[in-house]
């Protein structure tokens, strides 16, 4: 009896041994699937796809090893995968064809297929991941450089930067984080690849909406933007909200966003303007700095003449035409600029008013020495009258000197007009 106990121990002790093998297996393929299904960034369904394909990429390469025909009809052979136990099973149509041991021949065959795929699938995820962030800022570090080209890491996904897309003013050097804008997905040498742009007059706009709360509420609206990258940026902006101040929001406390965004550009200078739906006063505010501006337009073709006086003529042009130029940009109208000439006093009239200075200074020389020459004899009779009397002549000599030097230059003017 003991015997017998000892021996029906040793088989239930075998079957025991033998479930827990296979759950253990069980387990481990299930692991090892949802392990590889989460480093790819894809669904458990997509790697199970891929084994698969290469399950029946491995009966047909077994095929030919064992120098058998393949079928015409192969194309119709399926393949299924038992993704708890991870075995892998052929059919031609519902006939079950696989061969003994073709885990084990799957497994050396197909790896390089299953690769693939997965690697296929991963990046068609990530392609889809960024196509939604297009128009996004995203932060990413210099990688590597080929030719004038930048690859950046983004995490998931490496980005492009072409030389279109960079400020021209900066260095870029490698594992330095910058934030970039996710342009465009396109196709290229190596497939599609994801195109970041440090350039774009987008990415400004998308940096104020990640500092402004004003704009992420839609209480401001950026409407119209003109860069020359690593320069400068004008930037129109509306209020959708009373009591909101468009420039004010934008600008920040203290100037403290406008300078968040410079600081990401690398200290560009950037104008805020109000937008406005009159094109006259909105181009006027577009030449900001400068003032006293005139506009008029020319609807038929689309061309604003802008007077301006000669003191803010340059302001209004810019160093090298740019402030003008963004301008034209911003507004979208060809703008003309002429300075106004300030009048100038001819030579003969600003003589004259010389002239008729000197003339009231004169008099009231008179005025005076009268109101002193009374309040003298009423007080200091005698000598003092006699010291008055000499004062008196004095003024009156230089009143002559004055009224010669005033009738001269007015007299050689008078000749010069009637010369002329």
């Amino acid at each position: 009896m003991i015997k017998r106990f000892g021996t029906w121990n040793l088989v239930i002790g075998y079957y025991f041994q033998k479930e827990v093998i296979m759950a253990q297996a069980r387990t481990e393929f299930a692991a090892a699937l949802n392990q590889i299904a989460s480093e790819k960034g894809v669904d458990v369904g997509v790697v199970l796809d891929a084994i698969r394909q290469a399950a029946l990429a491995a009966y047909k390469k077994d095929l030919t090893l064992r120098n058998e025909d393949i079928p015409e009809d192969f194309e119709e052979f399926t393949s299924e995968v038992d993704p708890i136990t991870g075995e892998i099973s052929i059919f031609d149509k519902d006939k079950n064809v696989t061969p003994p041991g073709f885990a084990r021949i799957a497994a050396s065959i197909a790896k390089q297929v299953i690769m693939q795929k997965l690697n296929e699938a991963e990046r068609g995820a990530i392609l889809s991941e960024y196509e939604g962030k297009v128009g996004a800022v995203i932060s990413g570090a210099i990688q590597r450089q080929e030719g004038s080209t930048y690859f950046i890491d983004l995490g998931r996904a490496e980005g492009v930067l072409p030389p279109s897309e960079q400020i021209h003013t900066e260095i870029y050097h490698q594992n330095v984080r910058l934030k970039f804008l996710v342009k465009e997905i396109r196709e290229g040498g190596r497939g599609s690849e994801v195109v970041v742009s440090r350039s774009d007059p987008a990415l400004v706009k998308a940096l104020f909406s990640m500092e402004v709360p004003e704009i992420q509420s839609g209480a401001v609206e950026v409407k119209a933007i003109a860069r020359e990258a690593g320069s400068r940026t004008k930037i129109a902006a509306i209020s959708t909200q009373d009591g909101v101040d468009p420039v004010g929001s934008l600008v920040g406390q203290k100037g403290v966003r406008v300078q968040a965004v410079m600081g990401e550009l690398g200290e560009e200078k950037i104008d805020i303007i109000s937008f406005s739906e009159d094109p006259a006063k909105f181009i006027a505010a577009a030449l900001s700095p400068a003032k006293e501006i005139q506009v008029k337009l020319s609807e038929k073709e689309k061309i604003a003449t802008v007077t301006v006086p000669e003191s803010q003529l340059s302001l209004a042009i810019g160093k090298k035409g740019q402030n003008v130029r963004l301008a034209a940009k911003l507004t979208g109208w060809k703008i003309d600029i002429v300075g106004a000439v300030e009048p100038q006093p001819e030579a003969g009239q600003s003589l004259a008013e010389e002239g008729k200075k000197k003339e009231d200074v004169v008099e009231e020389i008179k005025q005076t020495e009268e109101i002193i020459k009374e309040a003298v004899k009423e007080e200091k009779p005698g000598e003092e009258e006699q010291k008055l009397e000499e004062a008196i002549g004095e003024i009156e000599a230089s009143e002559v000197s004055s009224k010669k030097a005033k009738e001269v230059p007015v007299e050689e003017a008078k000749t010069d007009e009637e010369s002329k």
